[in-house]
């Protein structure tokens, strides 16, 4: 996030559209080439990674529509913009993704299983050229977005980097590619026992746990979007730079109380109490005020609204309390 909050307005959007769309671009030609090695071959599994391909193709056509949608300038009827639509298409690409992918997957898999009949693959190594290739694709598509990714870290460690991404259409690419990428080497396993051994079930299994590992991504993304629908925070960063740097100035006594809100990937609602000494006139406390969100915003391109309220510590102290008193914690 230290990154991302100081990099320049508009090149994330920029840098997640060309994520989304190389993705989009490696998915269509996958799907088109799977869905013609499943029937040429009769492989379930093959016919699961079709499937995949074209619900991660859709995908990506959700997350262009919210990154587009994003952009739409506030109105009377959402005065804070649309930022959060990327957060909404996202969730429906979690649950499109569980219900169709995992959903077909699972269903192709348990079908194969319990099926009496023995289905033979038919040139098996023409499956196997095609998963090859599109492990080769999907492996582009994967890169394109850990390298937007790796542009945006904030130097927490990876996971810890990951789970404070707020752009989805680079934390939704990397999901589905390396979901696409380990399905790919289940489909070749259960393909190549089947053709060793000449037993079907193998293929069936392989596309039951590609089923069971769409959903399982479809969850996990589900839970990731979920934070950023509710409303989470800004970096620690920014509250910790205006702390430091504003809160010393000798006409401010007092931070009361500061907060974040992403309203979209690169929109950051902040708003502040602060605690004027009492000698200070109110010109020369437009005139800060003025100068704090400059600087705030400068220092940090991604916080668009900047909000202070000018109140003392003991009225700080007495609304805080009462609000307590009115919302009790269970």
């Amino acid at each position: 996030m230290a990154k991302g909050a100081t990099q320049k307005a508009g090149s994330g959007s920029e840098g997640s559209k060309g994520a989304v769309i190389a993705a989009a671009g490696a998915n269509l030609a996958i799907a088109v080439t799977k869905f013609a090695a499943a029937a040429f071959t009769g492989s379930s599994s093959m016919l699961a990674e079709g499937i995949h391909s074209v619900i991660d193709t859709a995908n990506q056509g959700f997350l262009l529509i919210g990154l587009s949608n994003a952009k739409k300038p506030p109105d009377a009827k959402h005065p804070f913009g649309y930022g959060a639509e990327v957060y909404f298409w996202s969730f429906l690409v979690a649950i499109f993704l569980f219900a169709l992918g995992a959903g077909f997957s699972t269903y192709e898999g348990v079908v194969g299983i319990i099926s009496t009949e023995e289905a033979e693959l038919t040139s098996p190594l023409i499956a196997l050229g095609v998963l090859f290739l599109a492990f080769c694709f999907e492996g582009y598509s994967w890169s394109v977005a850990f390298r937007e990714f790796q542009h945006r870290r904030g130097g927490q460690g990876l996971l810890r980097d990951f789970h404070n991404m707020k752009d989805p259409a680079i934390f939704v690419v990397l999901f589905e590619d390396s979901a696409a990428c380990i399905g790919v080497v289940i489909a070749a396993i259960g393909i190549g026992l089947s053709w060793l051994t000449g037993n079907h079930i193998f293929d069936a299994i392989g596309s039951l746990v590609i089923g069971i590992l769409l959903g399982v991504t479809a969850i996990l993304l589900a839970i990731e979007v979920k934070g950023l629908l509710i409303g989470e925070a800004a970096g620690p960063e920014i509250e910790k730079m205006i702390r430091e740097k504003l809160g010393e100035r000798p006409e401010i006594l007092a931070i009361n109380e500061l907060r974040t809100l992403h309203l979209g990937p690169e929109d950051v609602l902040l708003t502040m109490s602060v605690d004027f000494r009492d000698d200070v006139v109110s010109q020369r406390i437009e005139a800060m005020v003025s100068e704090m969100e400059g600087r705030i915003r400068a220092r940090f391109p991604i916080v668009r609204k900047v909000y202070v309220e000018v109140q003392s510590q003991s009225g700080h102290r007495d609304l805080a309390r009462q609000d307590r008193e009115a919302h009790p914690v269970e």
